[in-house]
């Protein structure tokens, strides 16, 4: 568009924060993961959904260029995965899914040291961090319990600020307030411009944190949506309770319902979609009370990963 001046403006569109083209990596014979393509905006909270041994894991060494693509390529904050991992690297807070720390040193003798590797670390706000999270910084790791070593990995992927959190089962044996403190660790992060990706197999935490959601089975992946949008689409379970009994055929064959049984004032069904067709129906008759009950995250998940299963199986038994 043109400026006051008469120059010429453009418009440009920042690159996704991590972006993959048909990335495949084989274990031998074995998928680890296929053709996966995915891209994460800028400043996004990105959950990455799936169960033990679905991939998640070998994604993210991927991105971080721990192993090499069988084929395929990847983009990481607009770098090469490969060429320029070094870069990458300096650039990314992570947390693995399984932590290894130096039993012998202390908490922040291990932070000083990861610090060191950065070219110095922020004591002001590892402090902080380590006050938020309970953390106590003078213990040895070898004495540390699980949830307490999950707050050092914890503090040294927040503390050099980095632009994109890698977190890869990021809640694993916290208790519940210091799950709610990374919560807001998160949050903050996003709100000064940093993306998050966070890989996961509890559900919950990654409907509470994250904007869209890719979920992934056996390597391959299943659907990538916001979760306000693959909530909306799946099936809600409704109960209505009438004033007297209603006749079944007056809800039958109505759009999105399904699952429809009717005893006597009692209608219960499962609706996908809108509900404005099952909600016209009921007016009707006189209604004492309705409840209706949203599904979880894993509910949809347990359901996009059937019927994946059933459509391979299906193509496979086509090709034999």
């Amino acid at each position: 568009m043109a400026g006051a001046t008469g120059t010429i403006m453009t418009v440009t569109t920042a690159a996704p924060a991590i972006s993959t083209e048909g990335l495949t990596r084989f274990y031998g014979p074995h998928p680890g993961i296929v053709d996966l393509d995915l891209s994460v905006a800028p400043g996004e909270v990105f959950g990455f959904l799936g169960p033990n041994g679905a991939g998640k894991t070998t994604t993210i060494r991927l991105l971080l260029d721990f192993i090499r693509p069988t084929r395929g390529r990847a983009r990481v904050l607009d770098l090469d995965t490969r060429a320029d991992s070094l870069a990458i690297r300096r650039r990314v807070g992570y947390l693995p899914g399984e932590l290894r720390l130096y039993d012998t040193l202390s908490g922040r003798e291990l932070l000083g040291y990861f610090g060191h590797l950065r070219g110095g670390v922020d004591w002001s706000w590892v402090n902080e961090l380590a006050e938020r999270l309970d953390c106590d910084l003078g213990r040895e790791v070898k004495v540390l319990s699980h949830g307490n070593r999950q707050k050092l990995g914890l503090i040294q992927a927040f503390m050099s600020r980095p632009d994109l959190l890698v977190l890869d089962e990021p809640t694993a044996g916290l208790d519940p307030l210091v799950q709610q403190t990374f919560f807001s660790l998160v949050e903050e992060a996003r709100e000064r411009g940093a993306t998050a990706f966070v890989s996961s197999h509890v559900l919950p935490e990654v409907e509470r944190l994250c904007d869209r959601v890719a979920m992934i089975a056996e390597g391959r992946m299943l659907t990538t949506e916001r979760v306000s949008d693959l909530k909306r689409r799946a099936l809600r379970s409704l109960e209505f309770t009438f004033a007297q009994p209603v006749p079944e055929a007056a809800f039958a064959g109505l759009p999105g319902v399904q699952e429809l049984r009717v005893d006597g004032s009692r209608l219960r069904c499962r609706v996908m979609g809108s509900v404005d067709g099952l909600l016209k129906a009921a007016n009707r008759y006189e209604v004492l009370n309705v409840v209706s009950q949203e599904p979880s995250l894993e509910e949809i998940f347990v359901s996009l990963y059937a019927r994946a299963r059933e459509e391979r199986e299906a193509r496979e038994n086509d090709g034999s």
